[in-house]
């Protein structure tokens, strides 16, 4: 089992979260980040003055799927994600050592 997460634009959401339906996705946890990479932020004008908005806001999906899923929902992400311009995200895979579902005590691939 691995965690595929995925740090994108917020306003990408939506695509992400129909393309990881589409691919087989049943859940994922979804939370509202603030960061930012190789830009160091953005800058922004606010009457007549100019600063940088050092962390700028990106939803993160985190999703736990079988080995042989991987490949479907790092595309998923990618292809929803993907504006073209600097700023659209990372994508992580990790390796999930067990899984238990509370309600049934089941384990495994069997628990998510």
């Amino acid at each position: 089992m691995k965690r595929v997460e995925g740090i994108i634009r917020a306003h990408r959401f939506e695509d992400v979260k129909d393309l990881l339906r589409e691919v087989g996705v049943s859940g994922m946890t979804v939370s509202e980040v603030r960061g930012f990479g190789r830009t160091g932020g953005r800058k922004e004008g606010y009457r007549g003055s100019t600063y940088v908005v050092e962390f700028v806001p990106k939803a993160r999906i985190e999703v736990i799927v079988g080995d042989a899923m991987v490949a479907e929902v790092v595309r998923a992400i990618e292809t929803g994600g993907r504006t073209g311009k600097i700023g659209d995200g990372k994508i992580f895979i990790v390796p999930v050592e067990a899984a238990w579902r509370i309600r049934t005590g089941e384990s495994g691939e069997e628990a998510i």
